[in-house]
């Protein structure tokens, strides 16, 4: 199915933060972002929680709202970028009391609570690197990451501690500080809020160098063992650039990520992005439901909103609308997560009378790399452009789906519709440094200049990119490489269908064929003639590469950031081992 480009009102262009992408891409310059940034202190000292909390602390923003957090009863609290300072400030004073050392590992197993942003923004004002998990990861991915970490100090609830941590203190060597949020202490531990209320107030932030390391965010891979992607204080200047080109984020609005803190979204975009620009930060404490999540944009007059593809698609089954609520302050929409279909971003137009805006990066790039940008024109279904200041490109792949890497060379793919691996060059400021005490890992995923994302993509012939899988999820099938998305797009385009998973199963004939799991939405049935006639709908739409077997599955695997699990489809499918399962969403 072909989707019609949505085109922007001129009033939209005119007063987007990018109006002109080519004179931006042309004049762009890294070191001049830098220098944008006001109230910073000279010298070649770059600290994230200096960039974030401390400069508005200090200047006419003081009593803004950094901070907005809505507990679970619905209540709204507010903290000032004075008050964040002041918290920060006693937080980094009681790492440094505990005797926590510079670039020590500081780990944080929370929900969305303000304890939450405290820690990591004291971690890196005290020089430390701040590493944030799920808070519902079981206790072996916890121990997995803290010992992987060698963490030192642990920041999590009395409930998470008894539940998932306490059995496993012994075999963590390095842990030597766990701080108990919201409750007294238990043996081996402290209680957080005495202890920072005992704390000074006052902190010189560590003098951190640009390429101190800051942040430590563990991703799962196929394998068991989870990559600990090491980014570094001078991330800052992308977070800031990405949330002003590609969210159009600007110091007054009111921006809700919905990201679990856990993942690199609900760190870089959920707790420092908004707070560089001196907006404040919507926190709902509250997990996922349509009739909070309408009431939260509507009474905190949301105006830019961040979320996931799949939260989008249970709001557009669910039977309230959003006519239904005051949404007027809100003016951007944007997902991330996994690529985000087409019907998603025509629904928005439709029921928000705002298009969503996809765009795309990795827990390694550490910022938003690609980007629909709000003055431009939207293709659904599209990655969009790269970002001023990022370089991408596509490499011609090899018999296993990745790059072909020849004598240390590789070729890119000037023509328009060739699929290709998709590459970066390397120098945009939140490139990860290394893969934790893995330097062979990390070695491998550049090649001639490039970082390698194991993503294929395909890009058109103005330069918008499109999402076709990730390289080691690409079906060959009768001679076709066939793109998972592709299928999963098409068959989301049935009234019926909610959700959609695609593998490719080994067959003796064709390699493999195309298997699809698919979600129902409310109100149909899964009945074998809907399943014939899904199997047909999707020969109309994609010819040779549509699905030969369709299944019904109403619990189709997903992480935590919303993304369904293919490997894991494809690894019960076959009866192998399923890897590393630690960031599964569990249903209920």
């Amino acid at each position: 199915m072909t989707w019609p480009r949505i085109g922007k009102p001129e009033q939209v262009r005119a007063a987007a933060n990018l109006r002109d992408y080519a004179r931006a891409c042309r004049e762009f310059s890294w070191d001049e972002a830098r220098r944008e940034l006001s109230g910073l202190p000279s010298g070649n000292s770059l600290n994230i929680a200096c960039v974030a909390v401390d400069r508005h602390a200090a200047g006419p923003r003081c009593g803004r709202t950094a901070i907005r957090w809505i507990d679970r009863h619905d209540r709204a609290h507010d903290f000032s970028y004075s008050e964040l300072r002041e918290w920060t400030n006693r937080f980094a004073n009681l790492l440094q009391e505990l005797g926590v050392r510079r670039g020590d590992r500081v780990f944080t197993l929370l929900g969305r609570v303000p304890d939450l942003y405290v820690a990591a923004l004291g971690t890196m004002k005290a020089g430390c690197v701040v590493s944030p998990l799920f808070s519902a990861f079981g206790p072996e991915p916890i121990r997995e990451r803290l010992r992987l970490g060698e963490g030192s100090v642990l920041v999590t609830t009395p409930a998470l501690y008894r539940r998932k941590v306490r059995g496993i203190r012994d075999f963590l060597p390095s842990l030597s500080h766990v701080l108990l949020v919201g409750g007294d202490a238990e043996p081996r531990t402290t209680a957080l809020g005495p202890a920072l209320a005992a704390a000074d107030p006052e902190f010189d932030a560590v003098p951190t160098k640009p390429e101190d390391a800051a942040l430590l965010h563990f991703t799962s891979g196929t394998t068991g063992t989870p990559k600990g992607a090491l980014h570094v204080h001078q991330a800052v200047l992308a977070h800031h650039v990405t949330a002003r080109y590609a969210l159009d984020l600007r110091p007054d609005d009111m921006f809700w990520c919905t990201a679990d803190p856990g993942w690199v979204t609900g760190m870089s975009y959920g707790v420092i992005a908004p707070l560089t620009h001196g907006a404040t930060l919507i926190s709902d404490e509250g997990e996922f439901d349509a009739l909070r999540w309408y009431r939260v944009l509507s009474a905190q007059h949301v105006t830019v909103w961040y979320t996931a593809p799949t939260a989008l698609r249970m709001l557009m089954r669910d039977a309230r609308k959003p006519g239904d609520f005051d949404l007027a302050a809100l003016r951007f929409v944007a997902s991330v997560g996994e690529p985000l279909n087409p019907e998603v971003v025509v629904w928005g137009q439709e029921a928000l009378g705002l298009p969503v805006h996809d765009n795309w990066w990795q827990t390694e790039t550490g910022a938003i790399m690609i980007a629909n940008l709000a003055a431009a024109e939207i293709r659904p279904g599209s990655m969009g452009r790269p970002l001023p200041g990022v370089k991408a490109g596509l490499l011609e792949r090899g018999p296993d789906g990745r790059a072909l890497v020849t004598d240390g060379r590789v070729r890119e793919i000037t023509a328009p519709g060739v699929e290709g691996e998709l590459a970066l060059r390397p120098g945009w400021p939140s490139m990860f440094r290394a893969y934790w005490h893995d330097s062979e890992r990390y070695a491998r995923a550049f090649a001639d200049g490039w970082y390698l994302t194991g993503d294929v993509a395909r890009r058109d012939e103005d330069g918008h990119f499109w999402f076709v899988g990730r390289a080691d999820d690409v079906i060959k099938s009768a001679g076709h490489l066939v793109g998972p998305f592709e299928v999963e797009n098409a068959l989301l385009a049935h009234p019926a269908v909610a959700e959609a998973g695609v593998i490719g199963k080994p067959d003796p004939v064709a390699g493999e064929l195309v298997k699809a799991f698919v979600t129902l939405r409310p109100g149909y049935e899964p009945t074998e003639t809907l399943r014939w006639e899904l199997l047909a709908f999707g020969r109309h739409a994609l010819g040779a590469v549509a699905p030969k077997e369709l299944v019904f599955d109403q619990w189709l695997p997903h992480t935590r950031s919303g993304k369904v699990m293919r490997r894991l489809l494809k690894a019960r499918e076959l009866g192998l081992p399923e890897g590393d399962v630690s960031t599964l969403e569990v249903p209920g």
